[in-house]
């Protein structure tokens, strides 16, 4: 039996003229009896709260950011109506700070052989798995001064998405996607497209696309237009070693890769080339294959959602072989990675040239806006050495890139904003230029 605040109360008001009056424990009794037997019978009349049934319905995934409302029916089969507190526990990462006892916390009343529902909103701060806990009902008797409580546990799962924040930029590279493909512009030429049609040749056109035979048939000079390729495969690998761990800004760098991996499978999709996803650091963490442009988005975002970053050096060979199984055929292979030094030169680069002999390799890194900002300032003795260091870094980076770039890869740099609608850019400028 759980005394409540009322009943303290009314107990201590209830001991006070014992105290002064009666002093013998038998003059406290009896003094007391009326309010003893009071709490006795309002305990008795509470609601049961071992025999009550619980039921769960509502959203099962959310977007990270968004709400999401989760019922709970309670039902009550006794013949005594339920006045109850209610409270259903979830992680604490289910709420923004602050706002948890006010969303997990319910008062209610079942009347007999009834059912009531109640609502949870969540809104949580993190991806992945968010499992409810427990629920903790407190029935109160009629008098409120006594109450029974008890735990049950009723399970719920809501999984929590990436948040896809750059599909703001998917209509602008739509609109450039469209005049690659020829819909809206004058289509492009490049060696490896697909020839289209034939039109007038115009000073500046490249003399290599011109038809020959066409032009030996009429009176003008002839040359051929091309439209991109379609059908092309594309694999996004994320690295997710303990480099993928490291927080920029607000968020840690595999968030910012997975939202710029989500624009540029929405964007290759809509071109009609085939995206699959690996996640892999020593081991695969995550793999989509083989879906269909209307399954492919959510079948991704709904295999990155509970990925997290390991604290694992990545095995760059086991990586490497990886991807070459799941790309045995002529793909563009998109590595969302870390630009330090050390890993790339000592893992990356020695099994790079078994990538780049069969495959168009894109490597795509997270940059630190931060850096930026200290390698400008120079307001202070201390930001001068802070300004020097970044500088340092910086130099670095572009060092680990142009090696890259020597052995043929596009390197996309871009701090988390913008890597997204740059990864995107250089993927429709690789298929400009036929590489794909």
């Amino acid at each position: 039996m759980a005394l409540t605040g009322r009943t303290a109360l009314l107990a201590a008001l209830g001991s006070l003229p014992v105290g002064i009056l009666a002093p013998s424990w038998t003059g406290m009794l009896a003094v007391n009896a009326p309010l003893s037997l009071a709490i006795l019978c309002d305990y008795a009349l509470a609601a049961p709260v071992r025999t009550l049934r619980f039921t769960r319905s509502g959203d099962t995934s959310v977007r990270l950011g968004d709400r999401a409302e989760v019922q709970l029916t309670v039902t009550n089969p006794s013949n005594r109506p339920l006045r109850a507190h209610l409270r259903d526990a979830w992680p604490p990462s289910s709420w923004i700070t602050g706002t948890e006892q006010a969303a997990s916390r319910h008062k209610l009343t079942v009347p007999a052989s009834e059912r009531r529902r109640v609502t949870t909103a969540l809104r949580p701060t993190r991806r992945g798995d968010r499992q409810a806990e427990r629920v903790t009902v407190r029935s109160y008797g009629p008098l409120g001064l006594a109450a029974r409580q008890g735990t049950h546990r009723v399970p719920w799962t809501v999984r929590v998405l990436p948040p896809f924040t750059s599909r703001k930029h998917l209509p602008s590279r739509l609109a450039r996607l469209r005049e690659l493909d020829g819909r809206t512009s004058v289509l492009i030429r490049g060696q490896g497209t697909e020839f289209d049609s034939l039109r007038d040749y115009v000073p500046g056109d490249d003399t290599r696309s011109i038809d020959w035979r066409a032009t030996a048939r009429q009176t003008t000079v002839a040359v051929r237009t091309w439209r991109p390729e379609r059908d092309r495969h594309i694999l996004v690998v994320l690295d997710t070693g303990r480099t993928s761990a490291g927080r920029v800004g607000d968020v840690p760098r595999l968030d910012a890769a997975m939202d710029a991996a989500l624009l540029l499978t929405a964007l290759a999709s809509r071109a009609g080339d085939r995206v699959d996803l690996l996640a892999y650091d020593r081991r695969i963490r995550a793999q989509v294959q083989g879906r269909s442009a209307g399954d492919l988005l959510p079948a991704l975002v709904n295999a990155l959602a509970p990925l997290e970053p390991e604290l694992v050096e990545t095995d760059a060979r086991g990586l490497s072989a990886t991807a070459l199984t799941c790309a045995p055929r002529r793909s563009l292979i998109v590595l969302l990675t870390s630009l330090e030094a050390a890993p790339i030169e000592e893992g990356l680069l020695p099994v790079l040239p078994q990538l780049t002999q069969r495959h168009t390799v894109l490597v795509a890194s997270v940059a630190d806006p931060h850096i930026q900002q200290m390698s400008t300032s120079r307001r202070t003795i201390e930001a001068v050495y802070d300004a020097a260091a970044a500088t340092q870094a910086q130099a670095q980076r572009r060092r680990t890139a142009e090696q890259l770039q020597r052995h043929g890869v596009t390197v996309v740099d871009a701090t988390p904003d913008n890597l997204a609608p740059a990864l995107a850019d250089a993927y429709l400028a690789l298929k400009a230029a036929g590489r794909l």
